[in-house]
């Protein structure tokens, strides 16, 4: 008799992930075959799904690549760290794990201990505990996710991690989704959160095909002790209000599916968004001058979804922090290409200026 089937979908989606990583650095290294150095893990050619790839028995060498997962305590990363716990080993691979201590509750660093005493019981290694101090910018939830991320990072280097699971559910995506309509930032914010992302594509999303009550019960009926985080349902925290209050909300309103359709949402826009990055990254060569400045009447001629992007990406290059660089501020340069009426300089993040002298538009450092 096979597994549960919530714990069966779990596993298959761990399983695809880490398939994709043992076969990205069986490649890296030049490996198709048994290990033949430092990262490299032995994969057989592909003849069907994830499950034809080389089984192998026991615990994964020293030298075989590391996985690490992100565990809060919670339903979604404990489900995920079980499954890469069973998964790992079976395709050659080491497992370890990362909690990450905000700081933000009474008795938070006892709690990250015991996510850590659990990871190792699960028989991941290593397993660390990290504090971190969140800031407060961007509010309290950009300001811990920024202190998270850092601190992830930090660890996938400093233990050499091939990469790093996170347990974002199909539930996240719909709600990322809802959250960037919200603040009307484009067809980007509607693509929701990556399955692949980060540097090097450190960061993977296992689960964002599956529904938060697969890995609850995948914990349930594994008997996983679980953590359920009091901010997930505190009203002051924008996410939480939108689960509980939002959600249901549309559900009741328009019928059962919302998830599920916000969710492929995510990946039509993330589709559309990649191709119209592209053509900026083309376009871009071909608007600017012989001294690499942009002109106006070049900027004018592109679609207008192309040229924003331009003029974004534009804007990082001379300084403007990627995360300060709201919608707002690209409209107001591109009206310096569309709407001209002899206006001044604009002011952005990190200091950078834009301004529009004799048909072309500098962008530098004010």
């Amino acid at each position: 008799m096979g597994p549960h089937p919530a714990v069966a979908a779990i596993r298959l989606a761990v399983r695809r992930v880490l398939h994709d990583i043992a076969t990205g650095q069986a490649a890296e290294h030049g490996s198709t075959g048994h290990t033949t150095g430092h990262g490299a893990v032995a994969v057989a050619h592909r003849t069907g799904g994830p499950g034809t790839a080389q089984r192998h028995r026991g615990p994964a060498p020293a030298t075989a690549p590391l996985v690490l997962v992100a565990c809060s305590g919670g339903a979604d990363s404990m489900a995920l760290a079980s499954a890469l716990a069973f998964e790992a080993p079976r395709l050659g691979l080491r497992a370890g794990g990362v909690t990450v201590d905000h700081g933000l509750q009474p008795g938070s660093a006892l709690r990250a201990d015991e996510v850590a005493l659990r990871l190792r019981e699960l028989g991941l290694a290593p397993v660390e505990s990290v504090a971190v101090t969140v800031g407060r910018d961007g509010g309290p939830e950009a300001a811990a996710r920024d202190a998270r991320y850092a601190a992830l990072d930090a660890a996938a280097e400093r233990h050499g991690a091939a990469a790093v699971l996170l347990g974002h559910t199909r539930d996240d995506q719909a709600e990322t989704v809802l959250l960037g309509l919200a603040r009307g930032s484009g067809i980007r914010s509607l693509s929701g959160m990556a399955a692949v992302s980060g540097a090097d594509g450190r960061y993977r999303r296992p689960f964002l095909q599956l529904d938060r009550q697969t890995a609850r019960k995948a914990c349930l009926v594994q008997s996983l002790p679980v953590w359920d985080d009091p901010h997930n349902t505190d009203p002051a925290y924008t996410r939480s209000r939108l689960r509980h209050e939002g959600l249901p909300a549309l559900e009741k309103a328009l019928g059962k599916g919302v998830v599920e359709a916000l969710a492929r949402t995510a990946q039509l826009s993330r589709d559309d968004a990649d191709a119209l990055d592209a053509w900026a990254g083309q376009a871009e060569t071909s608007v600017r001058d012989a001294e690499g400045v942009l002109e106006c009447a070049k900027l004018y001629a592109l679609p207008p979804a192309v040229r924003r992007r331009v003029l974004r990406r534009a804007a990082i290059e001379a300084g403007a922090p990627a995360g300060s660089l709201f919608a707002r501020h690209i409209e107001e340069m591109d009206r310096l290409i569309t709407g001209w009426r002899g206006q001044g300089a604009i002011n952005l993040p990190g200091k950078v200026v834009a301004q529009r002298q004799g048909g072309r538009l500098v962008i530098r450092q004010g």
